[in-house]
């Protein structure tokens, strides 16, 4: 679920109404014409999602230009308890027009229910002519195209103080055991924990964790076991997940290693995601993972560059030789078919919203056609390039690709718990049960 989430990977969660933005409830009367929304007239589109508060106001101000030009007004509302107030909609014939989902999972699901209109036939184009075959693959369900993906995020990437760095004369790891003496090195020579994360996302706290054994599995064990992992072919209490887990360990259950500006390990509970980037910025804190979207919790005026105040390199893999990445983001997916619904569809799939959307900051795409030069963030810069390479190994948030009962389930519980003091093996165990029966 940065800046941009939006509910879980992106930014902080909060359900309240956004100044500046109309909100409309998607189960309040009327509709538009032809579709199955709570919409507000002819010409008004519904959209639910789970990007809140700042997020939101950009995200109205992406698409304002359109809508003047369109004659249509868009009524966005973002809600952390997404997934379920979702449903509860769906099932009572009272949705949104469009949702934007940040898991592909759940987007599967309201497809297989057949709550979701196929997209139009731009959408798709629009799809297969900037987009990857995989990020089409997100949107699509048994061989039908239902949506077009969003925004997009990288994740695995790992941010530090160039300053500080050459205050102790230390590099950039190329890899895991490089890693591990870097850390060492800055315990040693600044005497206290190098690392700070924060696990803390209200309903969704745990799933920071879960990003860390996500880009461990992909890089440690490789792509074909994390894609086997996902659908539980190989299950959580296989011996390469645990691998993951106890790697993770060794930098976030060890007390000298963490929780630097907030406490002990256990702090890490209790710490808000997107508060360990000012610790970061101001050099308290060594190092901390997090997906690029972190980019947007630094303090105004923070310079993000080589030589600044903060920079970031990926986690390292095993191999040199190859660049592993994980990475989220959103799908679009309508409840209506109606003529203002369908275009909108169509500007959100397409390069202009996108670079609307880019140039006001602290966001990704993985569309071929956006203009990288117009954002001016190099670690996002990074990010569009590193998401359009075909030579970099992408594999989606593995937790939003598996059912919301362990991705957003157990696994994000099974993390909490593991920092709580629970052993591996027990919540493994307990991580796994969540996988339906059939």
């Amino acid at each position: 679920m940065g800046l941009s989430q939006r509910s879980r990977r992106y930014a902080p969660i909060a359900l309240l109404g956004v100044a500046g933005i109309a909100l409309a409830g998607c189960g309040a009367p009327g509709g538009s014409t032809g579709g199955g929304g709570g919409g507000g007239g002819d010409n008004t589109v519904t959209i639910y999602g789970t990007i809140v508060e700042g997020e939101a106001e950009l995200l109205a101000e992406s698409w304002s230009d359109f809508e003047k030009e369109n004659d249509i007004t868009i009524k966005y509302e973002g809600s952390q308890d997404f997934e379920t107030q979702l449903g509860t909609r769906a099932q009572g014939g009272n949705p949104p027009d469009i949702a934007i989902f940040p898991q592909p999972g759940l987007f599967a699901d309201y497809a297989a229910r057949d709550f979701l209109k196929p997209a139009p036939d731009a959408v798709e184009a629009n799809a297969k002519k900037y987009w990857t075959q995989g990020w089409v693959d997100f949107g699509t369900y048994k061989d039908e195209f239902y949506g077009a993906p969003l925004m997009a995020s990288v994740k695995g990437w790992v941010w530090y103080s160039p300053k500080k760095f050459a205050e102790w004369g230390v590099q950039e790891p190329t890899s895991w055991d490089e890693l591990l003496t870097l850390t060492k090195t800055i315990q040693e020579k600044s005497g206290t924990a190098p690392w700070c994360a924060g696990f803390e996302s209200g309903v969704a706290t745990g799933w920071p964790g879960t990003d860390w054994i996500e880009d461990l599995v992909l890089r440690n064990a490789g792509a074909d076991v994390y894609d086997q992992w996902v659908k539980n072919e190989v299950p959580f209490t296989d011996p390469q997940i645990k691998e993951a887990f106890d790697a993770t360990g060794e930098l976030l259950l060890n007390p000298d290693y963490v929780n630097a500006g907030f406490g002990d390990v256990r702090s890490i509970n209790s710490t808000a995601f997107g508060d360990v980037a000012p610790k970061v910025a101001s050099g308290e804190c060594a190092l901390t993972h997090q997906a690029s979207f972190l980019s947007g919790f630094f303090p105004d005026g923070t310079d993000i560059s080589e030589d600044g105040d903060v920079w970031a390199f990926l986690l390292p893999s095993k191999s040199e030789d190859e660049t592993f990445i994980t990475g989220g983001g959103e799908i679009v997916g309508a409840f209506s078919d109606d003529e203002a619904t369908q275009k909108v569809l169509e500007y959100l799939s397409s390069p202009e919203w996108a670079d609307k959307r880019l140039a006001l900051g602290g966001v990704t795409s993985a569309n071929k056609g956006v203009d990288i030069e117009a954002v001016e963030n190099p670690i996002l810069q990074e990010s569009i390039k590193l998401l359009q390479d075909d030579s970099v190994t992408f594999r989606f948030d593995g937790s939003d690709q598996m059912p919301g009962a362990v991705g957003s389930g157990t696994f994000w519980k099974g993390m909490v718990a593991w920092i709580n003091g629970t052993s591996t093996d027990e919540v493994l165990t307990q991580i796994e049960t969540g996988w339906p029966s059939s």
